[in-house]
């Protein structure tokens, strides 16, 4: 078992302190989550543990030969090289294990006394054997499962780095940090250019993963699965929760309520010592009591809530009328160039649904949005709205539509209805747009917080259909459920791409999954949908230190709780299906066994017209009575396999 102690660190920038006596060890069982408010110094710690910020102040202790890996959230520089050239590099701290071995063995062909070479044999034995244990003989396959699994293709491996955008930049340093299979993980922000097959795949890869991980990540759903432990950074300091991240949301909310009882305490202490002090500051025999309050005061620790755990609300302005049938889409081809993207794809969207696209980059989702949103005309189907059907739209490009030269509380003053002026400031403050923030340039907002800005102003504008590109990016987990209750509330219809499987989870009514194959569409119930995807995608590394082999991990693998409430529910549907058919069968023969009481009646067999219509009615129940029987039996083979995987 290795260890990394952090003791004491310290960092201050200007008066303002973003680490104060900050201490915790990273062993090799660690699965914790970093949380806080934007800002807080998240990122900062995790570079200041790497060294790559120095710190004012800190004691590191480690185990000796323990290598600590570290993904950054931006900022990802390159080399001109392959994409497998690239993640090959994970391998670089062999290199001279390499090299050392062949120099012994270049060394070996000028020596021929025994006891002159048996040592360099002895040493050659040992590095053969250290560089075997890593995998580094069968490297090739290892890095390209790890490529594959966070969304590459083969065809993508000799293509040059550079050519690839920033989001599968992202993914290629995010494949050679996972390559490095060091002891200690610190991920910082890995989701957030990562599809939710991708995300699946992490999300197994971290839970065999056999070293201590460290993450920052805005995904609820993603934290969930993957972490035991939460360490929250307030105001400098860092504390333990133990539990996942919603765990540690339910112990603060019990804090919370604690501390904001304080708070009301607090300042009603503090308001009668201002009134003492107002009241008594001049009158001569009053000073010294006057003079300790004052004192007091200035020693008075002020109560604070927690930024990234305020309760923020927002509703929607009431959604005009709209007929049942939202939106139609019949028979739809979409395609640029060869590459097809939708062929004879139809299906309709009802009112107040909650229909979620998810699935891998490249595979339509944005492209679907735009027709849907009449945006992009160049397709051939039918895509028909419904019967006084108002849409929102919000794409990933929306900062272009801003005015630049608009302050943010100019830009979002200028849609927003009247009864909205009063509250505009405290949307705002939801949005993460604080303060003196309000009164900045629009032209020079960061993107993160122009696409915030576009966001609110699609959200304050009165409409029956919202169509949402990746509404979560650049928002908190606290922004993220403000949303997701304001949308929850929504009586409009809402179809939204997203990968964030805690926002999918939390709101979707159906899913569409877009992959290689046709698209397919989940009714409802998103364990199901996770238990499939799991089922079709999950991929693990072949056997290494870190991670156990294929065929362990099949073995020894332990269903989280929502796969085996998955599994559990289809079982139990399953058997539902099963009882129904079996009773469908049982009534088929019931009534064939009525027409043949009725065909042997001689004043229907003598009957040419009658006993034709019965022989034809009888066949036809036949024939039904035999395809559910098939039926039947598929289905009880599924329920048997369920059975014996649970």
């Amino acid at each position: 078992m290795f260890t990394m102690q952090i003791q004491n660190a310290c960092l201050n920038f200007a008066d303002r302190k973003i680490l104060s006596d900050v201490s915790f060890t990273i062993d090799q069982k660690t699965r914790a989550a970093l949380a806080g408010a934007n800002g807080c110094g998240k990122s900062t710690l995790l570079k200041v543990i790497t060294g790559i910020l120095p710190a004012d102040d800190i004691k590191i202790s480690k185990t000796k030969g323990i290598t600590v890996s570290y993904l950054p959230q931006s900022d990802i520089v390159l080399p001109e090289k392959s994409v497998y050239e690239v993640a090959e590099e994970g391998y670089d701290r062999f290199k001279s294990l390499v090299d050392e071995y062949e120099e012994i063995g270049k060394s070996l062909e000028n020596i021929t006394q025994k006891d002159k070479y048996s040592h360099l044999l002895s040493r050659m034995n040992e590095i053969s054997e250290l560089l075997d244990d890593v995998g580094y003989y069968h490297r090739k396959s290892r890095i390209e499962q790890i490529l594959q699994g966070l969304g590459f293709k083969m065809s993508d491996m000799t293509s040059p780095s550079s050519t690839f955008s920033g989001g599968w930049q992202m993914r290629i340093a995010l494949a050679r940090i996972l390559i490095e299979n060091p002891d200690i993980l610190l991920l910082d922000e890995p989701t957030n250019y990562l599809d939710i097959e991708a995300m699946v795949w992490l999300k197994n890869y971290l839970k065999s993963f056999d070293g201590g991980v460290i993450l920052v990540s805005h995904d609820q759903g993603f934290l969930d699965d993957t972490v035991n432990t939460v360490y929250e950074l307030f105001k400098g300091k860092l504390t333990k929760y133990s539990g996942n991240y919603t765990s540690y949301l339910k112990q603060r909310e019990e804090e919370i309520a604690q501390l904001e009882k304080a708070y009301e305490m607090q300042q009603a202490e503090i308001e009668k010592t201002e009134e003492f002090i107002e009241r008594f500051r001049y009158k001569a025999t009053k000073a010294k009591q006057v003079q300790s309050r004052i004192k007091s005061l200035e020693k008075t620790e002020l109560i604070e809530i927690p930024d990234h755990l305020k309760k923020l609300s927002f509703s929607f302005p009431q959604a005009p009328h709209s007929g049942n049938d939202v939106l139609v889409v019949e028979n739809l081809h979409k395609a640029y160039g060869d590459n097809v993207i939708f062929d004879d794809f139809s299906f309709v969207v009802r009112k107040k649904e909650r229909l979620a696209i998810t699935g891998r980059n490249g595979e339509g989702k944005s492209t679907l949005l735009r027709i849907l949103a009449s945006v992009d005309p160049a397709f051939t189907g039918v895509v028909r709205d419904g019967s006084g059907v108002k849409k929102g739209y919000f794409a990933q490009d929306n900062e272009k539509t801003l005015t630049d030269s608009n302050t943010v509380l100019e830009e979002v003053e200028s849609i927003a209805d009247t009864k909205d002026i009063p509250r505009l400031r405290s949307l705002l403050g939801a949005f993460l747009f604080n303060g003196d923030d309000v009164f900045k340039k629009v032209g020079v907002l960061s993107g993160g917080e122009k696409s915030r800005l576009s966001l609110l102003k699609i959200l304050l504008h009165p409409c029956n259909l919202l169509l949402l590109d990746e509404p979560t990016n650049h928002l908190d987990i606290n922004a993220k459920e403000m949303l997701l209750e304001a949308i929850k509330a929504y009586d409009g219809t809402v179809i939204f791409v997203s990968h964030d499987t805690h926002f999918i989870k939390n709101l979707a009514t159906k899913i569409l999954y877009l992959s290689d194959d046709k698209p397919e569409f989940f009714e409802g119930d998103y364990d199901y949908f996770a238990y499939k995807l799991e089922e079709k995608e999950a991929k693990f590394l072949n056997s290494d230190k870190k991670a156990p082999s294929q065929e362990a991990i099949v073995e020894n693998k332990v269903l989280s709780h929502q796969e085996m409430k998955a599994k559990r529910n289809m079982l139990q549907k399953k058997e539902k299906e099963c009882d129904e058919l079996l009773s469908s069968c049982d009534k088929l023969r019931a009534e064939i066994a009525v027409l043949d009481e009725k065909m042997a009646d001689p004043t229907i067999y003598s009957n040419p017209d009658k006993i034709t219509k019965i022989v034809k009615e009888k066949e036809e129940k036949e024939a039904l009575l035999n395809q559910k029987e098939e039926m039947w039996f598929m289905l009880s083979e599924e329920v048997e396999s369920l059975k014996e995987n649970l």
